[in-house]
């Protein structure tokens, strides 16, 4: 009866988080489908001849829905936003709270589009979308607000 008991204890415990590691895995997979914006907006602001860059980095790069993948885009100053489906990543997100950021860094500061072309990006932040963010609680260890 003991053994019952704990085994039961353990398997409580243990199966929620399970269950946050099971989705953490999941909205990897949303920052993963980023990857070939970041490199893509790299090398246009690294490379440009020109200060400004806002009005190649505007919509440079489009992210295509996958399973994990609803939509993503980036904005005239660098910033990616993927949208994750809720559905499917599963959790406590929504359609209201599936979205993650990554912004470019330069230095300390975030890339800024009029004036920052030709610069290099040292990396790159990632983290909760502004209003429709992701929990907090579902973004892995390299996502949390630091580059």
């Amino acid at each position: 009866m003991i053994v019952v008991a704990i085994i039961g204890i353990l398997a409580a415990v243990a199966l929620p988080a399970y269950q946050n590691y099971t989705v953490k895995a999941r909205v990897s997979e949303v920052i993963l489908a980023a990857s070939s914006c970041r490199s893509t907006i790299t090398d246009m602001v690294q490379n440009s001849p020109v200060a400004n860059v806002e009005d190649i980095l505007d919509d440079s790069c489009t992210i295509t829905a996958t399973k994990m993948v609803t939509s993503g885009d980036a904005d005239k100053n660098g910033v990616i936003t993927v949208v994750g489906n809720h559905t499917n990543i599963g959790g406590d997100t929504s359609g209201t709270a599936n979205s993650i950021t990554l912004t470019p860094m330069v230095g300390a500061t975030a890339l800024v589009g009029a004036t920052d072309g030709g610069k290099t990006i040292g990396g790159w932040k990632c983290g909760p979308a502004g209003t429709n963010a992701i929990p907090i609680k579902y973004l892995p260890g390299s996502c949390q607000g630091t580059y």
